[in-house]
């Protein structure tokens, strides 16, 4: 971990979730923009993932925390606030899911994912818009995704937490216009990453699939559309920006149906 000269001129950012996935490649992309970074995740990867970052040319700052935990959220902000230094964009990666039927699933590990997806990002949100918006500028970057769109059976608790999340952040955006910070919500559709391991959902349809999306390619997509000042952006290939738009014509009983097919213990092609 390298600490950066408070008097810097570089802007900072701070990226949640930054281990591996998108989070890394979100991480990665703003470095190459001349970004310092505050990276954070639970699990010890992270300082290896800090390690490579830093290879971009730029400082880095590894936290590791577990963002399911309210005091681990806010040793993270303390950590950003302890550099000295205004934080110019903050993504919100941090996320998990967990696969299976909700009446068969933990209701622990679900519980934990609203804590994760929901609480830690409203918290987190909390104390950037209003570092942000006392100094007048600032970027903040939530990752959404295509089940914020389209309900899905299987992935009930997680779909919901994406729903919540967009449109928790198209609501804060609404109510900054005009205050020098803005707030860009981004949806991914299945990407290559460590979810579908982690959700349990590698005997699924989904989680089998070759087709999903390079992480390097959403998390720049979603940091043009963040610096372009954009509320939202479907990430990713021409494929899944399709079945965005089809998405959002689709009713949620048929969506939740169709999803439900693909996300479906024991679907995956044998």
């Amino acid at each position: 971990m390298t600490t950066a000269d408070p008097g810097t001129t570089r802007p900072l950012a701070l990226v949640t979730g930054a281990s591996s996935g998108i989070g890394l490649e979100l991480a990665r992309s703003l470095a190459r923009r001349g970004y310092d970074l505050v990276v954070a995740a639970e699990d010890a990867e992270l300082h290896a993932a800090a390690a490579e970052l830093e290879r971009e040319g730029t400082t880095v700052a590894a936290v590791q925390v577990d963002l399911t935990v309210p005091g681990d959220v806010e040793r993270l902000w303390d950590a950003v606030v302890a550099s000295g230094r205004s934080v110019d964009v903050v993504a919100l990666n941090a996320g998990a899911g967990v696969g299976g039927a909700f009446a068969e699933t933990d209701l622990a590990a679900e519980l934990g994912i609203i804590q994760l997806n929901c609480a830690s990002t409203v918290h987190l949100a909390k104390r950037a818009v209003q570092a942000m918006t006392a100094r007048g500028e600032g970027r903040v970057l939530v990752t959404s995704s295509l089940a914020a769109r389209v309900p899905s059976a299987h992935q009930a608790v997680y779909a919901g937490t994406k729903a919540f999340v967009h449109d928790f952040a198209q609501s804060i955006g609404a109510e900054l216009d005009g205050s020098g910070v803005t707030v860009t919500a981004f949806m991914p559709g299945p990407t290559h990453s460590e979810f579908f391991d982690r959700a349990g959902l590698t005997d699924t349809k989904l989680g089998a699939s070759d087709a999903k999306d390079d992480p390097a390619q959403v998390a720049e997509q979603a940091v043009e559309a963040l610096l372009e000042g954009k509320d939202h952006v479907v990430t990713g290939s021409l494929a899944t920006k399709v079945s965005g738009a089809l998405g959002a014509l689709t009713p949620d009983r048929l969506g939740a149906r169709l999803q439900g097919k693909a996300a479906e213990p024991g679907s995956a092609p044998g």
